[in-house]
């Protein structure tokens, strides 16, 4: 029996923040097309007039989209910036598969005014039903309490049951949270860190403080750290899930930065 692979990505790609956000928005075309990926969770994705930046990117690609909103962190509301206004912040998913469903689901947030959501989509991978959980959790260390909640939250969202099947469980996004935090303890339990079973090096980063635009008031909890992460479980009790390869993509193109994160890349082989 064939093996069956999946290259997954996870990226926070910036909405329109930063100077000239038009100009980025080419060079995260052109990375995603040469990575190929099968499979995508996107953070700070711009939705508005009509569109979202995630169907825009999948219709150049040739992938199929779906996007959810509220997420972090929440959309600017400045009347001065005509490209701000009326403009959503959310995630979403890029899949090369058709997308079988999707479903919403409100983390935990006491702190915040808004109810930020995870995404769960089921991909029609050749070897059945892909799920993935795609989510962007608090930045406010402040609010760790809220961080440590939605962590245990997304945690739990890929290890139901029901997702149970073919082939493995994926979760991806910003969380905000290097490996070793309290944020990141119940999916250390419960599922396996790609880029630690892929033999990423210890030292890897995702918001880098040599960015130009880095968010050097962050602190040391993100800046400079790996806060982007694929997570995964096998779907099944007998299924064995190896991790070819991980790496990190998103530098300049053309001299532009396309985020001010780094893209997580894993490519996952399972015996389907």
């Amino acid at each position: 029996m064939a093996d069956s692979m999946v290259r997954a990505m996870t990226w926070n790609i910036w909405w329109r923040f930063g100077p000239r956000w038009r100009d980025r928005q080419p060079g995260l075309r052109a990375t995603l097309e040469g990575l190929r990926p099968d499979v995508v969770a996107l953070q700070e994705v711009w939705a508005g007039d009509g569109t979202t930046q995630a169907h825009e990117l999948a219709s150049a690609l040739g992938m199929h989209a779906v996007f959810a909103s509220p997420s972090y962190p929440p959309a600017p509301d400045d009347p001065g910036v005509d490209d701000w206004a009326g403009i959503d912040l959310g995630i979403a998913v890029l899949s090369r598969w058709p997308i079988l469903g999707h479903q919403t689901a409100v983390m935990p947030a006491r702190h915040r005014p808004w109810d930020p959501v995870a995404l769960t989509v089921r991909v029609d991978h050749p070897a059945g039903p892909l799920p993935v959980v795609a989510a962007c959790l608090d930045y406010g260390v402040p609010f760790t309490d809220d961080r440590i909640a939605q962590g245990t939250f997304v945690a739990d969202l890929a290890t139901e049951p029901g997702l149970d099947g073919p082939c493995p469980v994926l979760l991806m996004g910003d969380m905000n949270a290097a490996p070793g935090s309290p944020v990141l303890r119940r999916a250390q339990d419960v599922l396996t860190d790609a880029w630690s079973a892929g033999h990423g090096p210890a030292d890897a980063v995702t918001l880098p403080s040599t960015h130009p635009s880095a968010p050097l008031e962050a602190g040391p909890q993100m800046v400079d750290q790996r806060i982007d992460h694929i997570f995964f479980r096998p779907g099944r009790e007998d299924q064995h899930v190896l991790v070819e390869r991980v790496q990190l993509a998103g530098g300049p193109v053309g001299g532009v930065h396309p985020s001010d994160h780094r893209a997580v890349v894993a490519d996952l082989r399972w015996r389907g």
